[in-house]
């Protein structure tokens, strides 16, 4: 396993022991990375390696040009290796590792222990769940990022806020690139703000009733229409 491109290309990289981790094949990773090149450059950007395994979609992506990368794993032996990698490549200074189950890092940031504070939604999130993975609802409504590469077995259900971009098989892999519809907060807020991200229109005050002044049609006030 290796850095496909950018700074560090060609710079092995050390895969967990075991099986309980998959690395992404560089073929896929190539692909990948080909696909958000061409969607948008990485330069500067703010990257979450979530089920980050080996940490090689991260490292991947700092080599293409990221300002930084959280890798979130809870295997002892995978953060070992994502250690032992960012280590080995100088890029600690640019790098946050979490031990986490990544559901449950997702569902309350601010709570976990080691897990920076979410000033800021992430720009790219790199997605790569164990296989039949089942939990897609609930990770993209917790997922706070501009941009996200989705890898699965089966096709991921339509989330809402999100938009599919592309989606293409490599092999057993399938691929799907999502963003956030235009419309929609990177982070929504039910106490900040009402549904769809529509700001609130202060209640206008009822108007006194005049006895017996009968009403005309052009006098009548437009129904205000609810947001859904």
């Amino acid at each position: 396993m290796r850095v496909i491109a950018g700074a560090l290309r060609g710079r092995l990289l050390r895969a967990p022991a075991g099986t309980t981790t998959r690395p992404t094949a560089d073929r896929v990773r190539e692909a990948i990375f080909d696909v958000l090149g061409s969607i948008c450059p990485l330069d500067d950007l703010s990257v979450l390696d979530l089920f980050a395994g080996s940490g090689a979609m991260g490292i991947e992506a700092l080599s293409r040009g990221a300002a930084s990368a959280v890798f979130v794993e809870r295997d002892v032996s995978a953060l070992g290796a994502i250690r032992a990698n960012l280590a080995a490549l100088g890029l600690d200074d640019r790098a946050t590792v979490v031990r986490a189950d990544a559901r449950r890092w997702l569902a309350g940031r601010r709570a976990v222990a080691g897990a920076p504070a979410p000033a800021s939604p992430f720009d790219v999130a790199l997605v790569d769940p164990p296989y039949h993975f089942g939990e897609w609802g609930g990770l993209l409504e917790d997922l706070h990022a501009s941009l996200a590469v989705l890898e699965s077995s089966r096709p991921v259900p339509a989330a809402r806020r999100w938009e599919t971009l592309r989606s293409k098989r490599y092999g057993g892999t399938l691929v799907t690139v999502v963003r956030r519809a235009p419309s929609a907060p990177n982070r929504p807020s039910a106490a900040e703000s009402p549904p769809h991200g529509t700001p609130e229109t202060p209640e206008t005050p009822e108007t006194p009733e005049t006895p017996e002044t009968p009403e005309t049609p052009h006098q009548q006030p437009a129904e205000q229409k609810g947001t859904s």
